[in-house]
């Protein structure tokens, strides 16, 4: 329908042109046949307009964004994504001096592309015949800003849009996860209004994930993510977690289970890290990932990685450490560039693996969780090998005698590293919880790739899976080496044009606005 409007407003343009010195200036000019807005809100047209820009940035579909906005930093943090290129003549992020410039295009573009979207279409719609695209809304500002707070800490969010002068105030985290478990009470509650009321589906043709606006996939995926949600604040307020998590595993509409449940995006080109690894060689295999992969024998990590290509370690799978004294490309670039998993259209935001490995830690904290810690730990890993489409599940599953490998740098013996994160792939019953943890975090870190953002948030809340020491610590005594960035910066955005606001969420952070201080939910306390 809009296609064709187009193609008329085109044409009817082409005609006014032509008759455009006419006496009847004003009859030729009215283009009586264009799209208005009147038209635009047929069929929620305008409301369906919006979805592209959300969709395309709750992770940065665009190459050179994404790299700024993730792959230098989450990716890096989190133990997936190996530097070769000397950025900022070898100090920056992965040296832990942070770069405010690279945080800024996260902040951004979640605000202008993302945010303000989303609350136009809550505004619009909530309350009204259209109500599917209010609680559409709630899921994708809860989905894309859990993402923000887990990398900055205090945020706009409650005020945002309602300031009438330059000063938007912050939200401490504590604020902001409350609301959003509220959003996605309001979310779930309405989509399933929608199917208790036999209204089909309105926004499949808008939908560029693969639920293609299945009422009931979106309440598993709303469901899923206050699951994650819930698991990230265990620390720090255990009875409320205890509680969304609960609550996640109690709709009857379940939760993430299938391949066909994975949450996705579908996009224009190839995952952006294809470009920034294969392209412009500016990301390769971590030391953390060869460690852990190669010592698994795991058979995922031929989707995950390709070869190296430089002549000493050629048709090896190598990577690069963390934080060590890079001199030239040519050195590191010859290492294993990101391989088929980057090579699909698409961007995966929520793995059923994960659920299944939420639902494991949930268990293994005494919570109800439909199954027990074994059973979901290793239907997690099943999952995991389905979705990569790799197999040998069940003997990997098995194995109690693998384990990460020494790195060992080819080109210069000052960057390896012994083996951290030393614990085996079969479930132990005997093992202690904190074992068992580790066992899970680690599992869920492999299936996670390539989303480092998610992977860093869980290292920080579990400091799980066990990740090498920066070598080359440029902070100058503002984050530990051993512990790493606790946190992302403030957007340089804010500082300039948000003063007020900007102080407000400094005030809320608790602490300096720097790469040391620790959300609210990253709490210096045990895992259990």
């Amino acid at each position: 329908m809009i296609l064709n409007k187009i193609k008329t407003t085109v044409l009817c343009t082409s005609l006014v042109l032509a008759a455009s010195c006419t006496g009847d200036y004003n009859d030729v000019n009215t283009n009586k046949y264009g799209i208005t807005n009147a038209d635009l809100k047929q069929d929620n047209n305008n409301i369906k307009l919006l979805f592209t820009p959300v969709n395309n940035n709750v992770v940065q579909s665009l190459h050179w964004e994404y790299q700024l906005a993730q792959s230098l930093s989450g990716d890096i943090w989190g133990g997936y994504n190996g530097i070769p290129t000397p950025f900022g003549g070898g100090v920056n992020n992965s040296t832990y001096d942070l770069n405010r410039g690279w945080a800024s295009f996260q902040w951004n573009d979640a605000y202008t592309d993302v945010l303000a979207n989303v609350t136009k279409v809550i505004n619009e719609t909530k309350g009204t015949p259209a109500s599917q695209y209010y609680a559409w809304a709630l899921v994708m500002k809860v989905e894309a800003m859990h993402r923000i707070t887990d990398s900055f800490g205090p945020i706009q969010y409650s005020q945002f849009g309602k300031s009438t002068g330059t000063t938007t105030l912050y939200d401490s985290q504590q604020e902001v996860y409350t609301q959003m478990f509220q959003e996605l009470d309001l979310a779930v509650a309405e989509f399933d209004k929608k199917i208790q009321n036999g209204e089909k589906s309105t926004f499949g043709d808008a939908d560029q994930t693969n639920y293609k606006g299945d009422y009931s996939q979106w309440i598993k995926f709303a469901n899923s993510l206050r699951l994650r949600l819930a698991m990230r604040i265990v620390k720090v307020d255990p009875a409320k977690a205890k509680v969304e998590a609960e609550k996640a595993i109690a709709n009857p509409y379940g939760v993430l289970e299938a391949i066909a449940d994975i949450a996705l995006v579908n996009i224009t080109n190839p995952h952006p890290l294809f470009v920034v690894s294969n392209s412009w060689g500016d990301a390769r295999m971590s030391a953390d990932m060869e460690s852990i992969l190669t010592g698994y024998n795991d058979p995922r990590l031929a989707k995950f990685f390709n070869k190296a290509t430089d002549p000493l370690v050629i048709g090896q799978y190598r990577g690069v450490r963390t934080g060590i004294d890079i001199k030239a490309k040519s050195d590191h670039v010859g290492m294993s560039a990101y391989g088929k998993v980057t090579e699909a259209k698409q961007i995966v935001w929520m793995t059923s693996a994960e659920v299944f490995f939420l639902r494991s830690e949930g268990a293994l904290r005494g919570w109800n969780m439909g199954g027990t810690a074994q059973s979901l730990y290793e239907q997690g890993i099943t999952a995991s090998f389905a979705q990569f489409g790799v197999s040998g599940a069940a003997t990997y599953i098995a194995d109690n005698t693998k384990m990460a490998k020494d790195f060992v740098d080819a080109f210069d013996s000052a960057n390896n590293g012994v083996a951290v994160n030393k614990v085996t792939i079969a479930w132990d019953p005997a093992a202690t919880n904190e074992v068992k943890l580790q066992k899970i975090i680690t599992q869920k870190w492999i299936a996670n790739f390539p989303d480092g953002q998610e992977s860093w948030s869980e290292y920080r809340r579990t400091g799980y899976p066990k990740l090498l020491p920066v070598l080359k610590n440029d902070s100058k005594g503002v984050i530990s080496t051993q512990l790493g960035p606790r946190r992302n910066l403030f957007a340089q955005s804010e500082i300039d044009g948000n003063k007020a606001g900007y102080d407000s969420g400094v005030a809320k952070l608790g602490g300096p606005d720097n790469g040391a201080t620790r959300l609210w939910w990253d709490t210096t306390g045990p895992n259990f």
